[in-house]
């Protein structure tokens, strides 16, 4: 007998449906993070630029920020794909 039987009929169908969702969800929510966390980075470089030294500790701790919602948004993005293709942690 070849192939998973698993894969076949309705749970097919149901890892087909769920795979397309967690694949879009997923993709959706790391295009997300991306954007907020480029933006956050990019507000942090500015600041730091007009304020100078003084304000790069503030830039730096916005510029952070950014690179812990995206990474955060990866995750999250790569567990809602897992989760749409039947896969444990």
């Amino acid at each position: 007998m070849s192939g998973n039987s698993q894969d076949k009929g309705v749970t097919g169908a149901a890892k087909f449906v769920t795979s397309t969702v967690g694949n879009t969800v997923g993709g959706i929510g790391r295009t997300v993070g991306g954007v907020t966390g480029a933006a956050a980075r990019g507000v942090g470089d500015t600041i730091t630029s007009a304020t100078g030294s003084a304000g790069k500790p503030v830039g730096d701790a916005i510029g952070s920020v950014g690179t812990g919602i995206q990474g955060g948004a990866d995750s999250v993005s790569k567990g809602v794909e897992n989760a749409g293709q039947w896969k444990g942690s």
